[in-house]
């Protein structure tokens, strides 16, 4: 995502906060974390196995067998760190975990409890886990049906998987924009408390 894709989300954000007192934040993750415990811990264990049919079939010395399997660790250490890049390996509901996690202390660091109103709403994506959510503030919680929420997260991932990312999160901020609109109203002093810019992990 370059500066102008940026830019155009940053004043996405903007206008839906002209219609509401709720503080909107973009965080788009490339990845919630690298996974690279995983592979390690599957080579690893996968190389204890090596010695077994060695011992029952062979007359191999022990310390040829340790080296076999030390190579053996070795080998599929390698492979499985370069094909499980990305958490091939890990499942989908670790990958989620981890990416909720880092949406809940996002929501902390951009100060999103801190907005008068307590009206803070955060849309996080998190792009190699395959995930959105949209965190909100006490001000809003329990006045918007989880259902619409969810249907905005649909449309976030829907547009990522076409790789149309930007539009997918213009379309997602213009919608709770307008959401936001009826349930947190813009007031008269209402003041922008925090920057409208998308923060990129």
């Amino acid at each position: 995502m370059d500066e102008l894709d940026r830019d155009a989300i940053a004043e996405a954000v903007r206008q839906a906060e002209g219609l509401t007192a709720a503080e909107i934040v973009v965080v788009i993750d490339h990845a919630a974390s690298s996974y690279r415990n995983v592979p390690v811990v599957v080579a690893l264990s996968l190389s204890l196995l090596v010695p077994w049919p060695l011992l029952a079939m062979t007359t191999i010395s022990a310390p040829r067998i340790f080296l076999a399997q030390l190579v053996c660790a070795a080998l599929l250490l390698v492979a499985l760190l370069w094909y499980g890049r990305g958490g091939r390996f890990v499942p989908g509901f670790v990958k989620r975990g981890r990416a909720h996690d880092v949406a809940l202390r996002e929501f902390t660091a951009r100060g999103l409890t801190r907005t008068r109103g307590r009206t803070g709403v955060l849309l996080y994506v998190a792009i190699q886990e395959r995930y959105a959510e949209i965190l909100t503030d006490i001000g809003i919680e329990g006045r918007v049906d989880q259902a619409v929420w969810d249907g905005i997260i649909e449309s976030i991932l829907t547009a990522a998987r076409g790789d149309r990312l930007r539009d997918g999160l213009i379309d997602a901020v213009r919608a709770v924009g307008a959401v936001l609109a009826n349930h947190a109203p813009r007031t008269p002093d209402d003041v922008d408390e925090l920057p409208n810019k998308v923060v990129i992990l």
